[in-house]
């Protein structure tokens, strides 16, 4: 999402946020990092007061648009039998039976959660 976001054009940080549905602003920093050091997405800081950040898609990043709207297509067009995979599955798995899987994804919401309690989670 956040490439096909950037795909439109250079959007600051809060912008993005407040675009991708269900996005927390942990995973979103943990994405727009990601993609800048894969060399997908360049950050451009301007000096103000604040300071004012906006992202944008480098030549490499927009090579990927047309798969990545592939893909959303794909989703669009497949979102009723997605739904009705994950109520069959969610019928058979009792959330109480649900591990993680994803140790970063783990990591990714303890600190969301250390940081709505206000200081940062131990390193680990």
């Amino acid at each position: 999402m956040v490439i096909d976001r950037l795909g439109q054009g250079s959007h600051r940080f809060s912008e993005l946020r407040r675009d991708i549905e269900g996005i927390t602003g942990r995973m979103l920093t943990v994405t727009l990092r990601g993609l800048e050091r894969d060399g997908l997405v360049s950050r451009t800081i301007h000096p103000m007061i604040p300071p004012r950040v906006d992202y944008e898609l480098t030549p490499m990043g927009r090579t990927l648009l047309r798969t990545i709207e592939q893909l959303i297509d794909w989703a669009d067009s497949h979102v009723a039998a997605i739904h009705v995979a994950q109520a069959s599955y969610d019928a058979k798995h009792r959330p109480e039976d649900a591990s993680p899987v994803d140790p970063e994804i783990s990591a990714c919401e303890e600190a969301e959660r250390a940081a709505r309690r206000g200081y940062s989670a131990p390193a680990g």
